[in-house]
């Protein structure tokens, strides 16, 4: 059986972050353009795939100052380097509700293994007769591995901004209904 292509429903799905400020509180954020193919296969996971571009300059933490800070050079220089992108390397079926998704993050020319802790959340049909998979993917990285060193001491001890980066994707897939020829 072949593998079948999926699209992603944007209206019901996002790309969220939050990284500690001042060391006491999160900031939250997420990024309003961006796209994702899913190949999947349903025999197995050895040839399902994830493809993730994200566009930069798309970041979004409702301040912003502080959103124009992370588009610039000091962290994600969005007009040098206009897209994060992600590449699955393999799917790692942990049980029937856990996935493992291994894949290459690029950002600012850096690109890191990155391995997405995945909620298969089911599947379903929509009242128009569409298919539809939900997922829920979590990780954390290291800002400073993809080169966003920027930082300043605080007079009381820490810094103002966090390595450590939480990242929360939902994303609804949807597999088109077959088209009825008359």
């Amino acid at each position: 059986m072949a593998t079948e292509n999926w699209q992603v429903d944007l209206a019901h799905s996002s790309i969220g972050f939050s990284v500690r400020h001042m060391v006491i509180s999160k900031v939250r954020g997420r990024f309003t353009r961006w796209s994702a193919k899913l190949t999947l296969d349903p025999k197995g996971l050895d040839r399902t795939t994830v493809e993730v571009d994200i566009e930069a300059a798309s970041i979004e933490t409702g301040v912003s100052d502080r959103d124009n800070h992370l588009r610039s050079a000091d962290f994600l220089d969005a007009e040098r380097s206009p897209k994060l992108t992600y590449r699955s390397r393999r799917v790692e079926m942990l049980s029937p509700e856990r996935l493992r998704v291994v894949g290459d993050l690029a950002i600012r020319g850096v690109t890191r293994e990155v391995v997405l802790e995945v909620e298969y959340g089911g599947r379903g049909k929509d009242p128009w007769g569409n298919e539809r998979a939900g997922f829920t993917a979590t990780t954390s990285l290291n800002r400073k591995d993809f080169g966003l060193t920027w930082n300043q001491a605080l007079e009381t001890g820490g810094v103002l901004v966090a390595d450590r980066v939480d990242i929360e994707i939902e994303l609804q897939a949807i597999r088109p209904a077959a088209t009825k020829v008359a």
